[in-house]
């Protein structure tokens, strides 16, 4: 069984003329462990999708199932419990909260689930260290660079323990250099950690990190292609699949 499972996905947004198609009719699995990344165009539906699996939208057509279970068939509780324990996000702007230290920002979805401070504080220190952050546990994110606080920001989601991390475009704030390191890092989630990781974005350079791309184009899966070893040398290929199918 799929670990998240797309069944003809829908996202319509606005009625009669105004009506916008974001995703349409989109079938997508993700298994236990492996890493994939969407691709496309700007507006192609990319961030809707991440959304809906992540149950952050309901769809207008369609349903989505995480380790067997309908997100359609639960209440709004209880998919905020399901987020906050099966699911990581990790997103562009990082969204740490500026005056909480890099263990204070890490331990929250611990704190908001009920378990006691001290006790989320030392997880947060073992998955800061596990991402290489133990020299910088109590500094805040204006006291840290774009690639550190994304750090935080991993660390923060794998806290939990989730069985999916959704990235949306985990590198759209950085560097060619801090880029590649978070690529490594989120290759790392997969392959030591045991967790699967579907990511969005627009970066050739990123996706080539992931055992397999989902190709999006005007809402709507065009192509999928599994790649042989990961790494940014096959930044070349996805970047003429993406040229091709633009």
């Amino acid at each position: 069984m799929s670990l998240i499972q797309a069944e003809n996905l829908t996202k319509v947004y606005g009625t009669g003329d105004t009506a916008v198609t974001a995703l349409d009719h989109v079938n997508l699995s993700v298994n236990a462990g492996e890493f994939v990344a969407v691709m496309g165009p700007s507006g192609c539906g990319k961030s809707t999708l991440l959304h809906l699996l992540g149950g952050l939208d309901r769809p207008t057509d369609g349903s989505v199932s995480i380790e067997g279970q309908p997100l359609a068939k639960m209440s709004d509780n209880v998919i905020t419990k399901l987020r906050r324990r099966k699911i990581g996000f990790v997103f562009q702007f990082f969204n740490l909260i500026p005056i909480l230290s890099s263990v204070e920002n890490a331990a929250l979805p611990l704190l908001l689930d009920g378990t006691r401070p001290a006790q989320a504080k030392q997880k947060a220190i073992e998955w800061l260290k596990k991402v290489g952050l133990g020299e910088r546990l109590r500094s805040r994110p204006d006291q840290l660079s774009a690639g550190q606080q994304q750090r935080v920001a991993i660390a923060r989601a794998l806290i939990t323990e989730p069985v999916l991390v959704l990235a949306d475009e985990p590198t759209g704030n950085l560097d060619t250099k801090s880029s590649d390191e978070i690529a490594a890092l989120l290759q790392q989630v997969v392959k030591t950690w045991g967790r699967a990781v579907l990511m969005v974005t627009h970066d050739p350079r990123l996706a080539a990190y992931a055992e397999r791309i989902v190709f999006l184009k005007d809402g709507k899966i065009v192509k999928e292609t599994k790649l042989d070893s990961q790494g940014a040398s096959n930044s070349e290929l996805v970047a003429e699949i993406m040229k091709a199918i633009a």
